[in-house]
């Protein structure tokens, strides 16, 4: 009788279990259907849920030399969250070699256009070159740190690829420098090295003027060379590997390019340029080089100037967030998708395409891209993966290199051309 009780009692038990499972399983079916009915899979659903997944990081902004020309650098003496595009409007340029370009960038427009990473481009004038490049360089990178410094609660300084991820983390605004213009190393591999002690990340090799090492893609225009880097030149690159620091080839000549790209041993980026094939501007990248590009594993982010996304002779009626989408889905269509990033150019360009007017639009260019077919994980990778793919993988050539004595090779003296500035070592 006692045995027969625990069996009843054991089977009892069973059923209670099994009873118990079943209730779970549907509560859990329940939950995970509420769960998939909760998630947005709308365009801007999509969209919304990447910008708040990975940091959004734009390749280059020029509002430092903005402050040059309309604050004189003087940082304190502006709002950084009042609309300075109405405001900078009656002013002395500082070098009216450049026309005056209203800004479009504030930071409540960064935080609309949830902009994760900034690198703030740090240019001078070409006009210095072998003058006071340096110096003009260095007052730049101080913009940048007095800007950071006193709005210390929405951007970061940042150095590394790590920093990158952390400052999203922390809902600061990532601020990474590049420095546009080999003119703002004076011709010295300790100036380069010093400027990436301050933070410079990237250097483009030249900006519209050619430096005593390297040309630009004026000499393209005026067919006047095809020297593009010289031995010192390479030399540069070299260094650049080795400190960590991308090479970038915006407003690089075409064989300045592929003189770069095969000197290399890391990855380089193209930091605002866009698709010769599409807009036959000399700025922008042929197809031989994407694909040169993807061989060497680097990076074009796209640049919003209408001049070089909208060419004769196939020049539409206007410059849309349309047409920066097909030079995005061009580079994507040809080399695939990790290969893509975002250089606005913003604060150093006019006009820009319509839709695309300031730092708030970037969510309309990603679901211009959405109703294209694009994954979400394409447009992840698009607006920062494959940039922090391209950072790391210049860390580890740094690593690798770690062991290398820095390069102390001085250019010939024969090589520099505005001699009246300089001194004999």
């Amino acid at each position: 009788m006692a045995e027969n009780t625990w069996t009843r009692y054991r089977c009892a038990l069973i059923l209670s279990g099994l009873f118990l499972i079943g209730a779970l399983a549907v509560i859990l079916a329940v939950a995970l259907s509420v769960i998939a009915n909760q998630i947005d899979d709308t365009h801007e659903g999509v969209v919304q849920r990447v910008l708040d997944e990975y940091p959004l990081i734009d390749g280059h902004n020029d509002f430092p030399w903005a402050v040059r020309q309309a604050a004189k650098n003087k940082v304190y003496s502006f709002d950084f969250n009042d609309d300075l595009g109405q405001l900078w409007t009656d002013f002395n340029i500082t070098d009216p070699s450049f026309d005056w370009m209203p800004s479009s960038t504030n930071i409540p427009k960064l935080r609309q256009g949830k902009i994760g990473a900034q690198f703030w481009s740090i240019f001078v004038a070409c006009s210095s070159s072998g003058k006071d490049a340096v110096r003009m360089g260095l007052d730049q990178i101080d913009v940048v740190y007095k800007v950071v410094r006193r709005y210390s609660d929405v951007f970061e300084l940042v150095k590394t690829a790590d920093g990158l991820m952390d400052a999203f983390r922390r809902n600061k605004i990532a601020s990474g420098i590049g420095i546009e213009g080999g003119h703002m190393i004076g011709n010295t591999l300790g100036v380069l090295r010093m400027l990436y002690e301050l933070g410079a990340r990237y250097m483009t090799l030249t900006h519209s003027c050619d430096t005593d090492w390297a040309d630009s893609y004026i000499v393209d225009i005026n067919e006047t060379s095809t020297r593009g880097l010289s031995d010192f030149g390479k030399i540069v690159v070299k260094e650049m590997n080795r400190l960590g620091m991308m090479v970038d080839l915006s407003h690089a000549s075409y064989q300045t390019t592929v003189d770069a790209i095969m000197t290399s041993e890391a990855p380089v980026i193209f930091s605002h340029s866009n698709v010769y094939a599409l807009c036959n501007h000399k700025r922008n990248v042929h197809d031989d080089v994407l694909d040169m590009t993807k061989e060497n594993g680097g990076i074009v982010m796209v640049n919003f100037y209408n001049a070089y996304l909208n060419c004769e002779p196939d020049q539409q009626h206007n410059t849309t967030i349309d047409t920066v989408a097909d030079h995005i889905d061009y580079i994507k269509n040809r080399l695939g998708e990790d290969f893509i990033g975002i250089g606005s150019d913003f604060d150093g360009v006019n006009p820009l395409p319509i839709g695309l007017e300031d730092v708030s639009k970037y969510p309309d260019l990603l679901l211009e891209l959405r109703k294209r077919g694009w994954t979400e994980v394409a447009l992840r990778k698009l607006i920062g993966e494959n940039f922090i793919r391209v950072f790391k993988a210049v860390e580890r050539v740094r690593d690798q290199l770690k062991d290398q004595q820095p390069y102390e090779d001085v250019i010939d003296r024969d090589e520099i051309h505005v001699k009246e500035c300089t001194t004999n070592i």
